[in-house]
């Protein structure tokens, strides 16, 4: 018996009485005999509520276990079906794997927290398995995860954006709790519809408990968020309200460097085209050689210099916020609407649409950084795996790494 229970423990099923060990030498694999003990029988294998039995099923079948050392290993054991009142006649469950898989649950952990830690080749190669029964067993043991939990519970501030997953426009629309830090919802597509789906699932309670909401300013998300819940406010995210001005910079920068081309002015032609960096970073970040080339460009070229303040007043607004953040708002905008620099005018314009998400900003300090850090995340994942053949099975990835769902490596 002791013998027994060690093999228990070695394939991780202590919940299983271990019945036989046999080597197939024509599979070359190691073949244990379970059965479950009396507590575990006769139960769904959906809802695990005892039920009556059915018949035999299709007699003995095998799961996956972990491997022992180079030796693939197998659970072997009968699989009657019951009579369920709520799910019918469905196979009965088993303690030591989910239902309907072909894996131990510790094979599956194991390969759900490979699929977010490394490659899948690293993934394939180690658990001896194809590409796509990954995507399948992660889509499982997320489903597994998920049912003891409400993911959409308790919400209160949250950030929306959309983040490319694979070529041909191919996005996903991603929620994330910035209390938590926790990406709780994600779904193919970057629409109104899409994102229309995310507050049917939350339910229109829910969705009047959301106080505060993040976005990049997107006209799509505005709306949908305005009718669904209109007693939240939008804040704009400050890395592209400071966006907008440093694209316009740059339209200044290249009209000038054109201007110069066509008058002959090859030398600052040529100094305006390598500026880019200099007018672009932050002053603390600059170098000396780009300190020097922003002090040349303040006294060969007011309206380039003057754009390039224009933009970092703009970026001084989030450094302060609050009050103080507001009224040096309200002096870039009197200042950007007379500069008579039209890509800066048109600015102007732009950031006025959007003044009630950038005052809420101000006030809130909410910005996308979180959202923008669970993107960056799930474009690793998708690197790492070297792509998804579908969206189902990369959502289902991402909620492993970034929802908080992903098991501990059995046995750690």
């Amino acid at each position: 018996m002791r013998g027994m229970r060690v093999w228990a423990r070695l394939l991780g099923v202590e919940q299983a009485i271990v019945e036989d060990v046999r080597f197939e030498e024509a599979t070359g694999a190691l073949v244990v005999s379970v059965r479950p003990r009396r507590r575990d029988r006769h139960r769904c294998g959906i809802c695990r509520r005892r039920s009556p039995g059915y018949d035999a099923g299709e007699g003995r079948r095998r799961w996956r276990a972990l491997d022992l050392g180079t030796t693939k290993a197998y659970l072997e054991a009968d699989a009657p079906r019951v009579r369920c009142p709520a799910h019918g006649v469905t196979v009965a469950a088993v303690p030591w794997a989910r239902h309907g898989a072909g894996h131990t649950r510790a094979f599956d952990d194991t390969v759900a927290w490979l699929a977010v830690h490394t490659s899948k080749s690293a993934v394939v190669a180690l658990m001896r398995l194809a590409w796509r029964t990954v995507g399948a067993v992660v889509e499982r043991v997320v489903a597994d995860a998920e049912a003891g939990r409400d993911r959409l519970d308790g919400l209160v501030r949250i950030g929306i954006d959309e983040v490319s997953h694979r070529k041909g426009h191919r996005y996903l629309t991603v929620v994330v709790d910035h209390d938590t830090g926790r990406l709780v919802w994600a779904a193919e597509g970057r629409s109104e519809a899409t994102l229309e789906a995310f507050f049917d699932a939350l339910g229109p309670e829910r969705s009047k408990a959301i106080e505060l909401v993040s976005a990049d300013g997107a006209a799509w998300i505005e709306r949908v968020v305005a009718r669904r819940c209109p007693r939240a406010t939008l804040c704009m995210d400050p890395f592209h309200v400071v966006s907008w001005a440093t694209e316009a910079l740059d339209a200044v920068r290249r009209e000038v460097w054109n201007a110069a081309r066509r008058a002959g002015e090859t030398g600052l032609a040529k100094d305006l085209k390598g500026a880019r960096f200099a007018l672009w970073k932050n002053p603390t970040d600059l170098t000396e050689r780009q300190r020097t080339k922003l002090a040349s460009i303040a006294a060969t070229n007011e309206p380039l210099y003057r754009a390039y303040l224009l933009k970092e007043q703009l970026r001084m607004v989030f450094s302060l916020r609050g009050a103080e953040g507001m009224r040096l708002l309200e002096g870039w905008l009197a200042w950007a609407r007379r500069c008579r620099i039209p890509a800066f005018v048109e600015l102007a314009r732009k950031v006025a649409r959007h003044l009630p998400g950038i005052a809420a900003t101000l006030v809130h300090g909410l910005s996308n950084a979180r959202v923008e850090a669970a993107n960056t995340r799930i474009r690793l994942l998708t690197r790492v795996a070297f792509g998804f053949h579908s969206a189902k099975a990369l959502i289902a990835l991402a909620m492993l790494g970034l929802g908080g769902l992903c098991p501990v490596l059995p046995g750690r």
